[in-house]
C-alpha cells in the first residue's frame, strides 16, 4: 500500500523503502509492457511527483532502465517506458549428482549465458565440488563483464534439504552429504547480496512459476538422478514446518521395492530416477549425455527394454502423483528435468496410472511438461535473489548514491 511520505514524520525512511519496492514490483509485474511514470502513478496510487523521484533513484542505482518513447494518449508529452535493468544480473548455480551448471540471469529474467558440464559429484568432498563450480562461475562472471552486466549476487541449488540461513546442506543422500557447510559466498567473491543456498526442486518450481508460465497452484516434479518436488500454493513456495515439503521421490510406491539412498525401500526414486531408468533399459555405460542420447534413440526405435523402462517409470510416477493429489488437493502438475525430456513416452503410462489409482481427480490437461527443462533450476535459483532485490531495493539504491 502506498504511503504519503509527508504524512509520516519520523518514518520517512521506512515509507521510502516501501514505496521503492512498490514501484519496482509494479515495473516487474508488467513484464514486456514497459510502463511509463504516469502509468505507474495510476497503478500504485502514488503521486506523479513521488513516482518520478522514486524512478530517478531506481534508474540511478542501475536497477531500472528507460526504454523508448510513446504517448499514453493523444495529448501530452511522450513518456519513457521503464523495465528492470538488463545491466544488472544474478548468477544461478546448480550442483547435481552428475553435473554442474551455471547461468547468468539479468533482472528482467533473461538467461544471458549458461553452461553445464558433466561431473561425477557423488561421494566427493563438498570443497572439491565447490572448486569445480567456482571455475564455471568465473566463466559467467567473464561473460557479465564483457556485456557490461554488474553481478548483484548468486543463487546455488543443491539436490537436498538445506538450511539457507546457515549455508548448510542438511541431507543430500544422492551426493552422500550430511550436515555439510558450503562456503557459497566464495563462489563469486565480493558481490553486494552474496550467494543464497536453496533446494534444487524448489528452485526449479519457482523458475517455472516466474519464468515458465506456471499456474498459481501446482506441484513441480523434478527428474534427475533423484526425484524431487516443489509445491506452489497461491504463487508462493510451500516448504512445510521443516522445509522438506514436496519430497515426492521418497513416497513409497512399492512396499517390497529396492533399497533407496534415503534409507527406506520402494521409493519412487528407485523406479523413476534417471539412473534407475538407465539401468532398467540396459544402458549402463558411457557419459550422462551419451546414455541420454542412447535412451532417446532406443525409445524412438521402440526398443522393448527401453520402452518398458520408461513405461514402468511413468506408472510408478502416476502412483505417487495419485497419492499426492489425494493428500494435497493439487490441481496441476508440471514435469521437469528428464521427465520433461521423456514426456512423449512417459505421459501415456503416467496418465493411465493416475486414472487407475485416482480416477477423475486430476484433469490430464493439467499435467504438463515444462518448457524450461533443465534451465528452470538456474532461473529459480537466480530468481530468488532477483525477487529479494524487488522486495527490498533500498540498500542497493542507497549504495549507488554519491558519498
Amino acid at each position: 500500500m502506498p504511503v504519503n511520505e509527508q504524512a509520516a514524520p519520523g518514518r520517512v525512511g521506512d515509507v521510502r523503502r516501501r514505496n521503492l519496492s512498490l514501484v519496482l514490483d509494479s515495473i516487474a509485474r508488467t513484464g514486456d509492457a514497459k510502463p511509463s511514470r504516469a502509468q505507474l502513478a495510476a497503478g500504485t496510487g502514488l503521486t506523479k511527483a513521488a513516482v518520478s523521484s522514486l524512478v530517478a533513484e531506481l534508474v540511478e542505482s542501475g536497477l531500472v532502465s528507460e526504454v523508448g518513447l510513446y504517448r499514453d494518449g493523444e495529448r501530452g508529452r511522450p513518456g519513457q517506458g521503464l523495465e528492470l535493468s538488463t545491466r544488472r544480473g544474478v548468477v544461478g548455480m546448480e550442483i547435481n549428482v552428475d553435473y554442474l551448471a551455471v547461468g547468468l540471469v539479468d533482472l528482467g529474467g533473461n538467461l544471458r549465458f549458461s553452461s553445464t558440464v558433466e561431473s561425477r559429484n557423488r561421494g566427493l568432498k563438498p570443497g572439491d565440488v565447490m572448486t569445480r563450480l567456482a571455475g564455471l562461475a568465473a566463466e559467467a562472471q567473464a561473460v557479465a563483464a564483457g556485456e557490461g552486466i554488474a553481478i548483484l549476487g548468486g543463487g546455488l541449488a543443491v539436490p537436498g534439504l538445506v538450511d539457507e540461513r546457515r549455508g548448510i546442506v542438511l541431507s543430500a543422500p544422492n551426493l552422500h552429504w550430511a550436515n555439510e557447510k558450503l562456503e557459497a559466498n566464495a563462489l563469486l567473491g565480493e558481490v553486494p547480496l552474496g550467494v543464497r543456498l536453496s533446494n534444487e526442486a524448489n528452485s526449479a518450481a519457482l523458475g517455472e512459476l516466474w519464468y515458465g508460465g506456471g499456474p498459481a497452484d501446482f506441484l513441480y516434479v523434478s527428474g534427475e538422478v533423484g526425484v524431487g518436488g516443489g509445491v506452489i500454493i497461491g504463487s508462493e513456495l510451500y516448504l512445510g514446518p521443516g522445509g522438506s515439503a514436496g519430497e515426492l521421490g521418497h513416497i513409497v510406491v512399492h512396499p517390497e521395492g529396492p533399497a533407496c539412498s534415503c534409507g527406506g525401500a520402494g521409493c519412487l526414486e528407485t523406479f523413476a530416477g534417471q539412473e534407475a531408468i538407465f539401468e532398467s533399459a540396459g544402458i549402463t555405460a558411457g557419459s550422462l549425455s551419451g546414455r541420454t542420447d542412447s535412451l532417446h534413440s532406443a525409445l524412438a526405435a521402440n526398443q522393448p527394454r527401453a520402452a518398458a523402462a520408461v513405461h514402468d517409470a511413468g506408472t510408478y510416477l502416476g502412483v505417487a502423483l495419485a497419492s499426492a493429489a489425494r493428500l494435497m488437493d493439487i490441481e496441476a502438475v508440471v514435469l521437469g528435468g528428464h521427465f520433461a525430456e521423456l514426456g512423449e513416452w512417459l505421459l501415456p503410462a503416467l496418465l493411465e496410472s493416475m486414472e487407475r489409482h485416482a480416477p477423475g481427480l486430476l484433469d490430464p490437461a493439467n499435467v504438463t511438461v515444462s518448457g524450461l527443462k533443465h534451465s528452470g533450476t538456474l532461473l529459480g535459483a537466480a530468481g530468488q535473489v532477483i525477487r529479494s532485490v524487488i522486495e527490498s531495493p533500498f540498500d542497493l539504491v542507497l549504495a549507488a548514491k554519491p558519498a
